[in-house]
């Protein structure tokens, strides 16, 4: 009776301890009983690895606000600034002033106006333009990415990275400690070996101990001279070039930058590079005058468990919110907080054309069933659903009328919401919007839209699944 009675105590003490840390977070709190029920002796040791809030972590608040000051001022002085909706060269904008502000508001980088983009739509167009930059470098190579592969796709990559460390070129690459970790040693020594700088964020031993390991690092990041970028949702592997025999075509979305918004993605990198490894890079040369002419507006939003602000998903809300006409989102993963949900039911009962297009061949059968348990009530409400059955949607996009678009690493899910660091380029330009709306059509063409009455008869068993998996979703 006595170890019943003490092992009941520590069951409470684990229940008050969950509720205590996570009142803000209903939805959390729940997925955390729950698991607690489930395995009730692994539940705090759980908490404590996966579940601790980032925001209060010694390394993170050793972080000097000073040096990050110097590396704003240095992207927003080098800047033609857009404080006016006349100035975003798109007329729907034109007298929003408040959503304006509010995009201002969201983000250490502001909205900017001398930019060129071009979207690339598959990773063999990306690699071919990324690689192509990276020959050109004669100052520095920053790269940052969730996952590197020891493949061709990687090997490619590796070879001009070394070519360019022994020429002179400042070479520094950022890789995720959990989704870059099969890199082999001997390819990570041929890149040090050569001069490449290289750090892993977050390596999953010592963020397991230091209960950090459910935050990760899932931005893609490439700057080339702190002149050109690249961003979307590409990392370096053969399976984005559709090689994966199991997940075959893939279909994703990258995004090419020259003008003031690489500026801002060169403060997002700097910032990562020391929160990893200590180094201060502030120097002016990381943020060379450009002679871009583009007219376009861009904004690079960067969102993580460092911000005071989910920025992301709270300009994901907005932007819904702002939408009159339609709202196009292509994810391959779809877990919304309570609000987005609210946002996509209310824009179709005020006329608004939603359509979301996600995977038919799931990379993860749990957070697949987490996110067909979402699907019910919006489909009832009128949100139309597709699935991409070309292959694997991988693409993370969204079209708010022809007000905004993005294109980043930023999924549908509250994992990219809250938990993992990402980045984002919103952009404002009529045309470059546009052709994100093409590219969804053809999409469109190439999924099979998804029919109420037949998703309401799938059976029991699928239904418990996605229930289970439903309760888990905050945390995955």
């Amino acid at each position: 009776m006595k170890i019943f009675a003490v092992a009941l105590c520590l069951f409470i003490i684990q229940i008050m301890v969950i509720l205590v840390l996570e009142y803000r977070r209903p939805q959390r709190a729940v997925a955390w009983l729950f698991l607690l029920f489930c395995c009730p002796p692994l539940g705090l040791l759980s908490y404590y690895i996966l579940g601790r809030d980032y925001r209060k972590s010694r390394k993170l608040k050793a972080q000097p606000a000073a040096t990050r000051r110097v590396l704003h001022d240095y992207a927003a002085e080098r800047s033609r600034l857009i404080t006016r909706t006349e100035d975003t060269g798109n007329p729907e904008l034109t007298g929003r002033k408040d959503l304006l502000h509010l995009l201002d508001g969201l983000s250490e980088s502001p909205v900017t106006g001398r930019n060129a983009s071009r979207i690339l739509a598959s990773a063999g167009e990306a690699y071919e333009s990324m690689l192509e930059a990276m020959e050109s470098a004669s100052e520095h190579i920053h790269l940052e990415v969730y996952i590197f592969r020891d493949d061709a796709s990687g090997e490619r990559f590796q070879d001009v990275m070394i070519r360019k460390a022994r020429q002179g070129v400042k070479v520094r690459l950022l890789c995720d400690g959990l989704g870059s970790r099969k890199l082999s040693r001997s390819f990570l020594r041929s890149l040090t070996s050569a001069g490449v700088e290289m750090h892993f964020f977050l390596p999953p031993l010592a963020s397991l101990f230091g209960g950090r390991f459910n935050y990760r690092n899932h931005r893609k990041i490439l700057i080339v001279d702190g002149l050109v970028g690249f961003t979307g949702g590409i990392n370096i592997g053969d399976e984005y070039l559709g090689k994966d025999p199991k997940m075959g075509f893939w279909r994703d979305t990258h995004l090419r930058l020259e003008g003031d918004a690489v500026y801002f993605m060169q403060h997002v990198f700097l910032k990562d590079w020391q929160l990893v490894s200590g180094e201060r890079l502030s120097h002016p040369r990381m943020f060379p005058v450009h002679g871009c002419g583009g007219k376009e507006g861009v904004q690079i939003i960067g969102s993580g468990p460092d911000g005071d602000i989910d920025a992301n998903e709270a300009m994901i809300f907005a932007a819904i919110c702002a939408a009159e006409h339609r709202i196009w989102i292509a994810s391959p993963y779809f877990i919304p907080d309570p609000a987005i949900l609210r946002a996509l039911k209310n824009a179709v009962l005020r006329g608004a054309d939603v359509r979301i297009i996600i995977p038919s061949k799931p990379d993860n059968a749990l957070v697949y069933n987490a996110s067909l348990s979402y699907l019910d009530n919006l489909l009832d409400t009128g949100v139309k659903f597709y699935r991409y059955r070309k292959g694997f949607m991988h693409a993370k996009v969204w079209i708010a009328d022809g007000l905004l678009a993005s294109v980043g690493s930023v999924n549908m899910d509250m994992r990219s919401f809250y938990s993992d660091f990402e980045l984002s380029a919103m952009l404002l330009q009529p045309q470059r919007i546009e052709e994100l709306a093409d590219q969804f059509r053809r999409d469109l063409k190439d999924s099979d839209a998804i029919d109420p009455e037949i998703f309401r008869s799938r059976g029991k068993l699928a239904r418990a699944k996605e229930e289970i998996c439903s309760l888990l979703s905050p945390l995955l």
